[in-house]
């Protein structure tokens, strides 16, 4: 009798701590899920919340500068509001035309680029290798470079016997120099302990350049890769303006022309949008290949 009064008090006094120890668990779970949350809303304002409030004053700030006509500093009143842009997207993005001319872009863009970034990776490395071809090279480097893509186009037209060569040529010429330049100088930052160790252990002069120089300058080059692709968009469209028959830079040039305000944002919107996807997929590249460079 004793042991059986002695089990029903025991009982429910087991019952309750199994009622407060999941009371308890089910409190630190949820506990513990509302902390991950605010760590995770917070990390999502800062990247995603931020950014895109951003975008909303400026486009509020554009709309408001276009709807009162402000003349300050900057004439709004001939420039298209961001919903008659809005509205020329939809009218322009269902046409054959604009695709077309995307197509036409992105393939001169990926030609020219390849070229460049072959040419400009060689030239590059023979300038930070080799004294006497830096004498030869360099110099020409130096003139060349600091004139502007539009510069070039009256004589790419003359240079080359059709305006779609010119235009590769033009591009070329924009995505080429940034590629050398950052090459070069990832080449001559190699230290010079890494060459002598791997001459000591038998390496030649060509085994020294791939094994050492090349792999030590592939952040250098990877950036230089990035910045060419930027300026060969900006060469891209001068090309496209002045003697192209398509391409974003004809399209915005023409919408120009025909007086369609409207689309000419457009054009620059796809322009900047290309660019930036391609640029970034070159720097998500690099982190693929060199992450130790991030």
């Amino acid at each position: 009798m004793i042991a059986s009064d002695h089990e029903q008090d025991h009982k429910p006094q087991t019952f309750n701590d199994h009622v407060m120890k999941t009371s308890s668990f089910s409190v630190n779970h949820w506990l513990d899920y509302i902390v991950r949350l605010f760590y995770i809303g917070k990390h999502s304002v800062r990247i995603f919340v931020i950014p895109l409030l951003s975008i909303m004053v400026g486009l509020l700030a554009w709309q408001g500068l276009t709807q009162t006509h402000a003349d300050i500093i900057l004439d709004f009143s001939n420039i298209p509001s961001p919903l008659h842009v809005y509205k020329s997207f939809l009218n322009v993005v269902v046409t054959k035309t604009y695709w077309k001319d995307i197509y036409w872009s992105l393939y001169r863009i990926a030609l020219a680029f390849t070229i460049g970034s072959l040419v400009g990776v060689t030239v590059g490395v023979a300038l930070g290798y080799s004294a006497i071809l830096r004498l030869i090279i360099a110099p020409y480097i130096e003139i060349m470079r600091p004139i502007p893509a539009i510069a070039w186009v009256p004589m790419s037209i003359l240079m080359w016997p059709t305006t779609e060569q010119s235009i590769v040529f033009i591009t070329f010429l924009g995505a080429v120099f940034p590629i050398v330049l950052n090459t070069w100088d990832g080449v001559k930052r190699v230290p010079i302990e890494l060459v002598k160790a791997a001459r000591s252990l038998g390496a030649n002069r060509i085994s020294v350049l791939f094994h050492v120089v090349i792999p030590y300058a592939i952040p250098n080059i990877t950036v230089g890769m990035a910045l060419g692709m930027g300026a060969a968009w900006f060469a891209l469209l001068a090309g496209e303006m002045i003697s192209g028959r398509y391409g974003i830079g004809y399209f915005t040039w023409e919408s120009y022309e025909l007086i369609q305000y409207g689309n000419i944002i457009v054009g620059m919107l796809t322009i900047g949008i290309l660019s930036s996807i391609t640029s970034g997929a070159i720097y998500l590249i690099k982190r693929k290949i060199v992450p130790w460079s991030e």
